[in-house]
């Protein structure tokens, strides 16, 4: 429950304040650390590593 409320939050947040400059970077934050963590615990890390 408690991960819900911050991602209806932060969309209040960017409805409210307008600040839809700041969707792509959560995004991005969110689909990179996704990246490093499967990199980390995945038999394809090898290949993911190559991509850096």
């Amino acid at each position: 429950m408690g991960k819900l409320s911050i991602l209806k939050e932060f969309w209040d947040f960017l409805k409210v304040r307008k600040k839809w400059w700041l969707a792509p970077i959560v995004i991005f934050l969110v689909l990179l650390g996704a990246l490093i963590i499967s990199a980390g615990t995945s038999p394809l890390a090898p290949f993911i590593y190559t991509l850096f």
